[in-house]
């Protein structure tokens, strides 16, 4: 099975690569040496982010289209928040991708946070891994908007999109120590309100470099993504940057240790099961001079 499918996404069949999803999603027997064989073409990843109601979606589905003028192949990934009951993908906005489910060039997979922090799936590494030795030209990575705790793409993306509307003025200033951090691109999304000029000039001031820890300045761009307004910039402006990270071995590796971590802890924690250690210190909890430090010190 391992094998056919293996050869299937060499060969770019997208049913392949959406089996190879499904099976190491649920980590089926199997699953670790099939993705020891695989061969990561270095695929370029764009991720998207930012808070609630930014228009991510709407601006995924635009940058679609802007790529597929160029003839390009794009995987897109688009995490969900879960629900908490069955941990399946809660959101149902992707109807505003619908145009792209059947493309022949377009593959498109709604992945659950399944309750992971940092707005992102607890396998997207191995998905990501997937997708690029499927061999696209491009794959976007669009995340759940939870607001400052969606730092996590920083580690998966070589181009971070933290997308934002005129109204975040105050907001913004509260994202200034996790999304302002991460973003390679600011886009200002619905730029076509009232003060969205006012607001762009206002957030390069506070993206300077004398003002933040990057030494160069962030592009900030406007879009209207619902109008293909300002996507062929973005577009030009992410594959300039995408251009310089071969310049750029720090990045790489930076991403390559994120990543390399977030396995390494994985594996560490994988023999820790949370209904075991809540029986476990039910029972240990009972006894006189129970201290929680020493529990977990001597058990684990």
């Amino acid at each position: 099975m391992w094998q056919q499918l293996l050869e299937g996404i060499q060969k770019k069949d997208f049913k392949a690569l959406s089996r190879s999803i499904s099976l190491v999603e649920n980590e089926v027997e199997g699953y670790m040496g099939f993705l020891q064989q695989l061969v990561s073409a270095g695929v370029p990843v764009i991720g998207i982010t930012g808070p609630p109601g930014a228009g991510k979606s709407t601006l995924t589905d635009a940058l679609i289209q802007e790529l597929i003028k160029e003839n390009k192949t794009i995987g897109v990934l688009c995490i969900d928040p879960s629900s908490p009951f069955n941990l399946g993908a809660l959101l149902g906005d992707r109807i505003r991708m619908s145009n792209w489910y059947t493309h022949p060039k377009v593959f498109i997979r709604s992945l659950a946070t399944r309750g992971a922090l940092g707005g992102l799936h607890p396998q997207v590494i191995e998905i990501m891994t997937l997708m690029q030795a499927s061999g696209f030209d491009s794959i976007i990575v669009e995340t759940v908007g939870v607001g400052q705790s969606e730092v996590e793409i920083a580690g998966l993306a070589d181009t971070t999109v933290v997308v934002v509307v005129p109204e975040a003025g105050d907001e913004v200033q509260t994202m200034k120590a996790g999304l302002m951090e991460i973003a390679d691109i600011f886009v200002v999304n619905k730029s076509d309100r009232p003060e969205a000029d006012l607001f762009v000039k206002n957030l390069r001031m506070m993206l300077a470099p004398s003002f933040t820890r990057k030494h160069t300045d962030v592009p900030v761009l406007k879009t209207v993504a619902s109008e293909q307004k300002g996507i062929k910039e973005l577009v030009k402006v992410i594959s300039g940057q995408q251009k310089h990270l071969t310049e750029m071995p720090d990045k790489k590796s930076w991403l390559m240790t994120e990543k390399a971590f977030k396995l390494i802890q994985k594996k560490r924690m994988s023999d820790v099961n949370k209904e075991s250690l809540r029986d476990s210190i039910n029972r240990e909890a009972k006894q006189s001079g129970f201290n929680l430090f020493t529990f977990v010190e001597e058990n684990y």
